[in-house]
């Protein structure tokens, strides 16, 4: 595989992850997520209420917003969606998939009548945004949901699972894992993929580019996703124990 795409990088190896956890010191919870070239700012805002179609239900709500900086790519664009123009397709589907991820992971009655909101914001570009966006919010959720444990606020783990996501594509003749955006406009087909940390499929999101793809092809790059989705799981932890966030207590444990 070309060097000038992966740098060196093994086809089965992420891109190198960095976690600044607490990076915005105004939210419940933050990290600043690095996965090579694309970084992204998670912030987690708890609300004491819900969305007025959930009022008096009992159960709690996980929702998320996503934005690209002006100058997240090489060239700036010249407005910022949402005040200038309205919200992109795309930015759209991104903070639903979010949205659906997180919520996957969140046990919505045990946390309460109440809303977490993920707000995340890229500030560079290079390809795996969205999948940076999932596995950084998973994160902030879980510093901000470990603050209603310290304030005594539900009676039982309000978070099922871990989850994390990952691109992975055939591109150059290979299986690869975590694309760029140099390999992710060439692959042959790219995959974005959720899932827990028990290996359990969120959604898998993909297309081919032309011809159509083998069911055994897919196959292959989904186990090749679940196992760096597995690594950022861990990645996951290692970062809050740096941080101090204990998951005793807010994380449902294995079985």
């Amino acid at each position: 595989m070309p060097t000038d795409k992966r740098g060196g990088r093994d086809p089965r190896a992420l891109r190198p992850v960095e976690m600044d956890i607490g990076f915005h010191r105004l939210s419940e919870g933050s990290v600043l997520y690095r996965a090579g070239g694309t970084v992204v700012l998670c912030t987690a805002s708890i609300e004491e209420t819900v969305p007025e179609f959930m009022k008096g239900r009992g159960t709690g709500w996980v929702t998320a917003e996503y934005q690209m900086h002006p100058r997240a790519n090489p060239k700036r664009r010249e407005n910022r969606d949402g005040r200038d123009r309205p919200l992109s397709g795309r930015s759209r589907e991104i903070q639903r998939l979010i949205g659906r991820a997180l919520r996957a992971a969140v046990d919505l009655e045990a946390l309460g009548e109440r809303t977490i909101a993920l707000d995340c914001d890229v500030l560079e570009a290079d390809g795996g945004t969205r999948t940076a966006a999932v596995t950084g919010s998973w994160v902030a959720l879980a510093a901000a949901i470990s603050q209603l444990k310290t304030r005594g606020l539900f009676k039982r783990p309000p978070l099922r699972d871990q989850v994390a996501a990952v691109s992975v594509g055939h591109v150059d003749g290979q299986y690869a894992l975590d694309l760029c955006y140099l390999e992710d406009s060439s692959a042959r087909v790219d995959l974005n993929v959720v899932a827990t940390a028990t290996g359990a499929i969120v959604e898998v999101q993909g297309t081919a580019e032309g011809e159509a793809v083998p069911r055994n092809d897919i196959d292959r790059m989904i186990d090749l996703a679940l196992e760096g989705i597995q690594t950022l799981t861990e990645i996951q932890v290692r970062a809050l124990g740096i941080a101090r966030v204990s998951l005793d207590g807010i994380l449902k444990p294995r079985s």
